[in-house]
């Protein structure tokens, strides 16, 4: 896929204040280390991730969306009148009906002409929607359109630490839930526009992607609602392996959609999973680890909103400069893999 027109004309992340970190995870765990013989330190040990954050409790999708949608319209010359279209894109939904694209567009105070609407994907989800917004901005439908993802991880990891807590369960029984242990929560937005809209000068372009779907793997992560949260469970040694598999064949469509090569981009941005992922990807793909970013040791998985988040962590810290050509690595549940070009 390519891009003529489109552009990244702001983007912004909120992050939660309530930081729980690893170490404080597994002291509510004690209980079941001890009667498991599990060593203290594993869950940072395996995943490198020393903290996440989280919402206060009671707070829904849309306010977390909302959230970032108003901080993004801070940073843009764009009105709340202006967006064409809005889309909501993260895994948490604050209800099945109606679309939590509603909810976050009121608490916006978004104007009634744009089209709302849910876009999920996993942990795809942020990325699905630039490239929606990008092709209506090609296709002449819309001008100027936003999209957030506010993901709320405090429900499913409470839920996971009460259900660990169940004295008959064994080491076997506890491992497809310890990926759980690794959810944050954040919330991030963009606007993106057409770049007739934008004064001369450099842009940020929304440049060529590629994807993929191994669905074959579809049962490797599996999440529903359950009890007011969300119940997940995951196989992540073979998510893990199959996973790279996905993302080192959507690699080769990506260089060759976007004519660029392992050597093209300044930086690597790649949904933010943990340390042995990102090991294991960069190796299996033949990318250079010192370009890539990330942001799991202090915000954990983040679902949809992981990548995006680090993208704009990225440029607030520098990492990421104006004229920075940039790989954005999607890759979620399904399994399916989704690559952007962008030059910053």
């Amino acid at each position: 896929m390519k891009f003529a027109h489109a552009c990244i004309e702001s983007l912004a992340t909120v992050l939660p204040d309530e930081i729980w970190t690893s170490e404080q995870i597994e002291d509510r765990l004690r209980p079941v280390y001890e009667r498991l013989k599990l060593p203290a330190g594993r869950l940072e040990l395996m995943t490198g991730i020393k903290a996440r954050r989280m919402w206060p409790a009671g707070t829904r999708p849309s306010d977390a969306s909302a959230a970032a949608g108003r901080a993004v319209l801070k940073n843009s010359f764009f009105k709340a009148d202006q967006i064409e279209a809005f889309i909501h894109c993260a895994v948490s939904r604050d209800m099945l009906e109606p679309a939590t694209a509603s909810f976050a567009h009121h608490k916006i105070g978004l104007g009634p002409r744009a089209q709302v609407f849910d876009l999920s994907n996993a942990c795809l989800g942020f990325l699905n929607g630039l490239v929606t917004l990008g092709a209506m901005i090609d296709a002449g439908q819309i001008r100027c359109g936003m999209v957030v993802a506010g993901e709320n991880g405090r429900p499913l990891v409470e839920q996971t630490l009460q259900q660990l807590l169940d004295p008959a369960l064994s080491r076997n029984d506890i491992k497809p839930f310890f990926a759980n242990l690794t959810i944050g929560s954040g919330a991030v937005a963009a606007i993106m526009c057409h770049e007739n809209l934008l004064p001369a000068g450099p842009k940020h372009r929304l440049v060529a992607g590629a994807a993929l779907a191994a669905t074959q793997h579809s049962e490797l992560c599996q999440g529903d609602t359950a009890g007011g949260g969300l119940q997940m469970q995951t196989d992540s040694e073979q998510l893990l392996l199959a996973g790279v598999q996905v993302a080192l064949e959507t690699w080769k469509r990506f260089e060759q959609e976007s004519s660029w090569t392992r050597e093209t981009p300044a930086r690597f941005i790649c949904h933010q999973v943990g340390s042995t992922h990102r090991r294991k990807l960069y190796e299996t793909v033949g990318l250079d680890l010192c370009r890539d970013f990330s942001t799991f040791e202090t915000l954990g998985n983040t679902g949809s909103a992981a990548l995006p988040t680090a993208l704009a962590l990225a440029v607030e810290q520098g990492a990421v400069k104006l004229g920075d050509k940039v790989a954005l690595l999607g890759i979620g549940s399904g399994i399916n893999s989704l690559m952007l070009a962008v030059e910053w």
